[in-house]
């Protein structure tokens, strides 16, 4: 091809694919939509084998913490019998879980009462919250008992808490507990991935129990269905306020 002047100059030609007879750059893009195409099927099949291996994993954990929990009942069963039989009694050993309820407002609160009360995360009326048996709890639930009742909870009651009102904390955000990923995203390096561990975890007060305790955003429970008698007297003195020991199994299916 000549221009004004006379001079010859190259006309440019896209180059063709040879095998499609397509420009280059079209191939290229072709090229790379199935590099992807593959690399994405490839992860989802990868992902795949990930979530079978990791479902059968939390079926075979909760099948052995039913078996756990099926041959504890027995246990206990049994001694009872034998000290039946020999003419005692049976006692049971020191609680080691406490579900604690606030059930009264800040009206004439003392500021260490209030303080302790903001430490637990109990910052309004029928939030609960799971706490180790120890001194300084016991000291602190001293303080604070005209303000709370509390109690030893039953597994029934810790399991029926944490699927039917249990909110984890991620990124402090209070989150649903839906999937068992969002467990084991936030507690997965403690080897607790699904929500059977995390109640195991609970239940038995294990090595990771302040880790999954803080997890666990403070349960929001209802008023309780039919009412509280006197908030201001303690439970033994036909109240409401203080220790219920196992009868807080109780209030909280009347709460939750």
């Amino acid at each position: 091809m000549q221009n004004e002047e006379g001079q010859i100059t190259e006309l440019y030609i896209p180059r063709k694919c040879a095998s499609f007879s397509k420009p280059e750059s079209v191939c290229k893009k072709e090229k790379r939509s199935e590099e992807w195409a593959l690399a994405k099927t490839q992860q989802l099949q990868t992902a795949k084998k990930i979530s079978l291996q990791t479902r059968k994993l939390i079926f075979n954990r909760a099948k052995l913490y039913s078996k756990e929990y099926a041959q504890q009942e027995k246990e206990l069963i049994r001694l009872k019998r034998e000290a039946k039989l020999k003419g005692g009694f049976y006692v049971d050993p020191e609680a080691k879980l406490l579900f604690i309820i606030r059930i009264r407002g800040i009206n004439a609160m003392h500021p260490k009462t209030r303080k302790i009360l903001q430490l637990l995360r109990l910052g309004q009326i029928f939030n609960g919250v799971f706490l180790k048996v120890n001194k300084a709890t016991l000291n602190m639930l001293h303080r604070i008992e005209p303000y709370v009742t509390y109690g030893y909870p039953s597994l029934k009651s810790v399991r029926e808490l944490i699927y039917k009102r249990g909110y984890g904390k991620v990124d402090k955000q209070r989150i649903p507990l839906t999937e068992n990923s969002i467990i084991e995203q936030a507690l997965g390096k403690h080897g607790i991935i699904c929500v059977e561990d995390l109640i195991h975890e609970i239940m038995t007060v294990g090595t990771n129990f302040r880790e999954a305790n803080n997890f666990l955003w403070p349960f929001k429970l209802k008023a309780p269905l039919g009412g509280l008698l006197k908030k201001r007297n303690n439970y033994v003195e036909g109240g409401d306020a203080g220790n219920r020991e196992a009868y807080i199994n109780e209030l909280i299916r009347r709460m939750n």
